[in-house]
């Protein structure tokens, strides 16, 4: 399978009103996007959409009158491929120098910690016997 064409910061904005609001035709994107702005910006929006759709990113309703459009990838899924390819390009594909230094350049809360420290817990357990699926083995 073929890894996507990353997003531009114009297209994330799209994306993450999507991901907040759910399906949404242009001119309410736009209405949030750009309040003061919105006839000027509304060819601007469905230009970022089309650009979307064609990289897989959104998928688009045509159902109805107006086209609503509905997010293809969720936040997690975009996160874990840009920090694949960051790890690729920056750390030759290991992704420890990249929690290291976000680790030690930010100040983690104890709440924020605790969860590190269960998923850390979560990888070192072997994986279950008996068929089961369990993270990480699709079976």
């Amino acid at each position: 399978m073929r890894t996507p064409k990353d997003v531009t910061d114009a297209e994330l904005a799209v994306l993450q009103m999507l991901w907040e609001r759910g399906p949404a035709a242009i001119r309410e994107l736009t209405e949030v996007l750009y309040p003061h702005d919105v006839e000027t910006q509304y060819s601007t929006v469905k230009r970022l959409l089309a650009r979307l759709e064609a990289k897989g990113f959104v998928r688009r309703d045509r159902r109805e009158s107006v086209h609503r459009f509905h997010p293809l990838v969720d936040r997690d899924g975009l996160v874990g491929r840009r920090l694949e390819r960051l790890a690729e390009s920056l750390c030759g594909g290991s992704i420890s120098p990249l929690l290291t230094q976000l680790a030690q350049s930010h100040k983690l809360t104890e709440q924020q910690r605790q969860t590190l420290l269960a998923m850390i817990d979560e990888f070192k357990e072997p994986p279950k016997r008996g068929g089961g699926r369990t993270k990480g083995n699709p079976g």
